[in-house]
């Protein structure tokens, strides 16, 4: 029998447990979304991926050229539990095509290895499950004799996991533990207060999993630089955990309203008034977006806000549900999870910004006390910030760095003047004809400082975003005037 190159890669999506004990038609909507979600992912990769739904899974099938990406977007993708590689033979009828065909493809595998064969099997045959497993095992064993350890039952090195339905046969190469969570856009929308530090990065990630359609406001305490770390954040976590879906990214300049709570409010209740009049400030922003609910990265007495009591009197200046799904996290694991997510690095390199930082606050604030410092402070300040507020979605974060400052492009390094700096995570550094550092995005900070000062940089990445956004922060922050943003010509 002829055994024809393999030209594309099947996955077999298994759903979140959670998703399969639901009732039919919730189980039937929530499949449909996970169905329609990766659908417009894919879209985007190439148009020769299949994607057809079942009852209790979905399967995909793409060219062999694009396996790596479509790969990672299904583990990163909310939903799914379980993402199983393999490879897909048509028109299979009987054993010996099974085990010719099983054999030419997994061979490899078993060099220097015990080996089990184990089928799953649905549809009409005139032979059983056990009967694949008994003849695959009999005829590899036979053909890699003196390659292979032999048949194990019990505690085989190696299981070769086949599917049979119908006349379709899967031999499954590759598992991967998968995201989790419910489809995205399936539990509603949610606006995320996020400062760019560890708490609400993680936080955000946490409502994206549970396929809470995830939007972000940011209030401007610190300036350009920290808009800046912010937006780039978001952009992360919406690229990696959410683009199946637009979202939006709301920028509100809180400046003043600190400068009126110096004016107004007693410094112990100045940090509790701050988050006050965020929530405020979100309700308004979320009501224009029609969203139920907010969402912090708030974790009980982390600081002296977030007791239990001032936590209390916070919500008190909010209609809308406030969820805090760290609320009972230890830092250490909320670092942990922003480390699995790639988040830690930004939160580690993220510009610090002046908040307000009561002295001696309060840890146990009075519901009277509040109310009357309250009264105390002028909203129309608060009003003004909201209706100075800009909202983009978050895919055109790319284009408003022009709006920040847009750093000069330069794609002729012909002259040999400048140094380019690939600043990207990978470890490979892009070659030029030019001198070439390698320097990741998140240690710039630190870096780029160091570096001979009389020369011009470039900075490099994929799409230029993180080098504008990089470019702009030192320059802004730290005053280099040395850098410009290196886009090769296509």
């Amino acid at each position: 029998m002829e055994i024809s190159p393999i030209k594309t890669q099947k996955f077999i999506i298994k759903l979140f447990p959670e998703i399969m004990i639901k009732g039919t038609s919730a189980k039937r909507q929530m499949v449909a979304r996970l169905h329609g979600n990766l659908q417009r992912l894919f879209t985007r990769i190439s148009d020769d991926i299949t994607i057809k739904k079942f009852f209790d899974k979905i399967e995909v099938v793409c060219p062999i050229e694009f396996v790596t990406e479509v790969r990672i977007k299904l583990l990163d993708t909310p939903g799914i539990e379980l993402v199983l590689e393999a490879l897909q033979f048509d028109k299979v009828n009987t054993i010996d095509e099974i085990k010719e065909i099983v054999n030419a493809h997994m061979a490899k595998e078993i060099v220097n290895k015990s080996f089990v064969v184990r089928v799953k099997r649905s549809g009409t045959h005139d032979f059983k499950s056990i009967d694949i497993e008994q003849t695959v095992g009999g005829y590899m064993l036979n053909e890699n004799r003196d390659l292979t350890k032999g048949v194990d039952l019990r505690n085989a090195e190696v299981t070769i996991n086949l599917e049979l339905i119908n006349n379709q046969l899967n031999i499954i190469t590759l598992r991967h533990k998968g995201l989790g969570g419910f489809p995205l856009g399936s539990q509603g929308e949610i606006l995320s207060l996020m400062s760019g530090g560890f708490d609400s990065t993680v936080a955000s990630y946490l409502t994206m999993k549970r396929g809470i359609k995830t939007h972000f406001v940011f209030f401007n305490l610190g300036g350009i630089a920290h808009e800046i770390g912010v937006k780039q954040v978001a952009l992360y976590l919406w690229n990696k955990f959410g683009s199946s879906h637009r979202v939006t990214f709301t920028s509100i300049p809180f400046d003043d309203v600190v400068t009126e709570i110096f004016r107004s409010t007693h410094e112990t209740y100045m940090g509790v008034t701050l988050k006050r009049l965020m929530l405020k400030a979100a309700e308004k922003i979320a009501n224009d977006l029609k969203i139920d609910a907010l969402l912090t990265g708030e974790s009980v007495a982390q600081v002296s806000s977030q007791t239990l009591r001032n936590l209390a009197l916070i919500d008190q200046s909010t209609n809308k549900l406030v969820l805090r799904p760290l609320a009972t996290m230890n830092k250490p694991d909320i670092i942990d999870i922003a480390n699995e997510i790639g988040t830690k690095r930004f939160a580690e390199t993220m510009p610090e910004y002046c908040g307000v930082i009561s002295k001696n606050p309060t840890i146990h604030g009075s519901y009277d006390r509040m109310e009357k410092e309250s009264k105390k402070f002028d909203y129309s300040v608060l009003d003004k910030a909201v209706e100075d507020a800009i909202q983009i979605n978050i895919d055109e974060i790319g284009e408003d760095i022009k709006d920040i400052g847009q750093m000069e492009i330069v794609s002729d390094i012909s002259n040999g003047k400048y140094v380019i700096i690939d600043i990207r995570q990978i470890p490979e550094c892009i070659e030029t004809s030019c001198e070439t550092l390698k320097i990741p995005f998140y240690k710039l900070k630190t870096e780029f400082e160091k570096l001979p000062q009389d020369k011009e940089y470039l900075f490099y990445c994929e799409k230029g975003i993180l080098s504008q956004l990089h470019a702009q922060y030192l320059k802004d922050a730290k005053g280099f005037d040395n850098i410009k943003v290196y886009r090769p010509e296509k």
